[in-house]
């Protein structure tokens, strides 16, 4: 994806949601749902994989602009999947960043090492305050 100023990005979500892809890796329906209706509302196209092995393939044929990341993840966990979607040539430049519940300090260094944009918190991480970060992440 080519960068973008803020304003380019901003008016380019406002006037054409197509235009900015989002994979939401959730396998809490609640959750992704929640995430996504407030990601829609402010004018993203969202897709919710809910294990990994589906997001995977996701970001093969989708090729999301962003990928949001749980890391307990049935069938494949997320840091698994961070590390597959590095080693493809086809999705290793897609932003990913994790959203997940585990903290631990080897978890966080681990994902951080492997590419990802940032960790945040589920319970410390309200959906407005996701999609409001989600254009300073799309610029790199």
């Amino acid at each position: 994806m080519h960068e973008l100023k803020g304003w380019e990005l901003s008016q380019r979500a406002s006037q054409d949601p197509d235009d900015v892809r989002v994979l939401f890796v959730e396998d809490d329906a609640s959750v992704a749902q929640m995430y996504r209706l407030k990601l829609e509302l402010d004018g993203y196209t969202v897709d919710v994989a809910g294990d990994g092995l589906s997001a995977l393939e996701r970001a093969r044929s989708e090729h999301p602009d962003i990928i949001f990341l749980d890391i307990g993840l049935p069938k494949l966990d997320g840091l698994s999947v961070l590390e597959q979607l590095r080693a493809d040539l086809a999705t290793a430049g897609i932003p990913v960043v994790i959203l997940s519940n585990w903290n631990e300090k080897e978890l966080v260094e681990r994902g951080i090492s492997l590419g990802a944009l940032d960790h945040l918190i589920k319970s410390q991480t309200t959906p407005a305050r996701l999609s409001s970060r989600l254009r300073d992440w799309l610029k790199g």
